[in-house]
């Protein structure tokens, strides 16, 4: 029997007696709980988490999304940076960005406040620095400025006080704007489809969080790898997850989301599923990823 919070199955496994069966998660790792983290009795400084990965469709917009619902809903102060031209995560929260400041104003403008440009959602707690197309000229922009890959880290300098997390959700690449991301970043989340191709790109992207921490970096952390759109019914999922474990070790998170037609449903909506729809099991598992990562230290 699974635990509330589980996104997908749990199994189960006897000992030769019979007795002190043992629940093991998704991962094939003994299932653990997470307690509910306690109140904080003060904010901010923010821990900068980059949620990255070159792939396209992994779901980094959609734990972007209900990963900062779910810290807020623990009373957590959160700012999610839609760093991705699409807009995604503006559009996903409902947050309207034709013919309004955006990300991509205070990267060409260091010394304008980003208090101005970030936006309240219906979320208690979770604030947004929106993104539109506009931000697709951004890499052409930037290239020939000074310190280039720290544009963004000073950016979010100026209201790091004020937020206990900052989500970056980066763009489907490994270009400049992902190594701005992954420069102010503290650590590092990546989602993981789970799906042979995704698979085969996650070694580059490590890759290149090294070329980072050793050139630009030195204290950035991978925070973990996200197994996402899980769906135990099928044998290529299971082995590709248990091919992440092999490679990654206790780095994969042990908290597993799986496939569900309720997040379409939900961004159509313009809001995260936590809000959309809390008694879903992927809700559940979103709060449950919230608690793990402040049990694992990665949030405060």
């Amino acid at each position: 029997m699974t635990k509330a919070g589980d996104s997908v199955s749990a199994s189960t496994k006897g000992t030769k007696s019979g007795a002190d069966e043992v629940i093991l998660g998704p991962t094939g790792r003994p299932y653990q709980g997470f307690p509910t983290p306690p109140a904080l009795d003060s904010h901010g400084p923010a821990r900068i988490i980059a949620l990255c990965n070159q792939k396209g469709g992994v779901g980094k917009t959609t734990t972007t999304i209900n990963l900062a619902a779910s810290l807020a809903g623990y009373g957590r102060r959160v700012l999610a940076i839609d760093f991705d031209p699409q807009g995604a995560l503006s559009a996903g929260l409902g947050i309207q960005t034709h013919d309004v400041p955006t990300i991509y104003d205070l990267l060409l403008d260091t010394k304008r406040d980003p208090h101005e440009v970030i936006v309240q959602t219906r979320v208690e707690g979770l604030d947004v620095l929106p993104a539109n197309i506009d931000l697709s000229a951004a890499e052409v922009h930037l290239v020939n400025e000074v310190a280039r890959e720290t544009i963004l880290a000073r950016v979010l300098r100026k209201v790091a006080a004020d937020y206990d997390v900052i989500l970056i959700d980066c763009q489907p690449s490994l270009g400049l704007l992902t190594v701005n991301a992954l420069t102010a970043a503290h650590g590092v989340l990546i989602p993981l489809e789970c799906e042979f191709f995704a698979l085969r790109g996650v070694a580059l992207l490590v890759e290149t969080i090294d070329k980072v921490r050793d050139r630009l970096n030195p204290a950035i952390e991978l925070d973990g790898v996200l197994a996402t759109m899980y769906d135990p019914r099928t044998l290529h999922s299971r082995e590709v997850l248990e091919r992440v474990v092999e490679a990654f070790g206790d780095d994969v998170l042990e908290t597993v989301i799986g496939r569900t037609v309720k997040f379409p449903d939900a961004s159509v909506s313009g809001m995260p599923i936590t809000e959309f729809a809390p008694e879903h099991a992927a809700a559940q598992a979103y709060l449950r990823l919230a608690r793990e990562l402040v049990a694992r230290g990665a949030v405060a």
